[in-house]
């Protein structure tokens, strides 16, 4: 049986959420309404802080913007600092979690950055024409067939692609201003923050995108003391998930995964 003892102070208590995997709607992707439910809870818990442990190579700009401004808008209700502990990688959408935190810790070899916008397709004219295909494509609006993989790639729709990914460029820059500010400090010789480099560890906190070597647990017990409490906070699975009954879906969500991942060589 626990007594509570009215003069004897707690332990802190600091929630860890783990931010694992590419970030989009798909059903084991990282989304705003799957993770609102682990967010919401962790800060109702009265914590001393909350943990984000961040290894994701991307994906979605909207779900990472809506989940970004899930704990922003949490963590000033309460009155509550977000930490940020990147483990593999932090990398486009990965890094505007990231920023979410009051501050980012990294290993010593965690990719961080990748601050842009990408779109990625493939292009089957010249398959579909050696073996015969006739493609058909009817469209009401010229640019209803934008970027069509099945015919050739046209120079307007470059530039119409380009023009979509220009304000979301903006908008993930104007985030990263606004939660890193004074501490971004390009000063390697033609760094440029924003063109989708990436860096490693100690480069990164030397051009201000996260602010030192770290680990959660060691970090965590300086900061709260040598009792705090990490509880892990974990998504919920589905029933159909838990029999190993969506494995086809599991599969290609895997793949998709596994491609990002391999951007950066992991």
């Amino acid at each position: 049986m626990r007594i509570n003892l009215p003069f004897v102070k707690k332990p802190a208590v600091v929630p860890v959420i783990r931010l694992q995997g590419a970030i989009g709607t798909g059903r084991n992707g990282l989304s705003d309404a799957a993770l609102a439910p682990v967010i919401d809870k962790s800060f109702r818990m009265k914590p001393a802080a909350i943990a984000l442990v961040i290894n994701s190579p991307g994906g979605s700009a909207v779900q990472s913007s809506l989940i970004a401004a899930r704990i922003r808008r949490l963590a000033e209700e309460k009155g509550v600092p977000v930490h940020a502990f990147v483990e593999d990688v932090a990398a486009s959408g990965g890094y505007w979690l990231a920023c979410a935190a009051d501050d980012i810790w990294v290993d010593a070899s965690s990719l961080v950055g990748s601050i842009g916008v990408i779109f990625a397709s493939f292009g089957f004219p010249e398959f579909l024409s050696r073996h015969g295909v006739e493609r058909r494509v009817i469209t009401a609006g010229t640019n209803k067939s934008l970027a069509d993989p099945f015919l050739p790639q046209r120079p307007e729709d470059v530039e119409r692609l380009k023009a979509l990914q220009g304000p979301i460029h903006q908008a993930f820059i104007a985030h990263v201003k606004a939660r890193r500010g004074a501490r971004l400090t390009p000063s390697e010789p033609g760094a440029d923050l924003f063109n989708a480099d990436v860096w490693v560890g100690q480069q990164a906190v030397d051009l201000g995108l996260a602010d030192g070597l770290a680990h959660l647990v060691p970090k965590m017990q300086q900061l709260y003391g040598a009792k705090a409490r990490l509880v892990p906070m974990g998504r919920r699975r589905g029933l159909l998930s838990r029999f190993g009954l969506t494995l086809a879906q599991d599969a290609m969500a895997m793949a998709e995964e596994r491609a990002l991942f391999a951007r950066f060589g992991l």
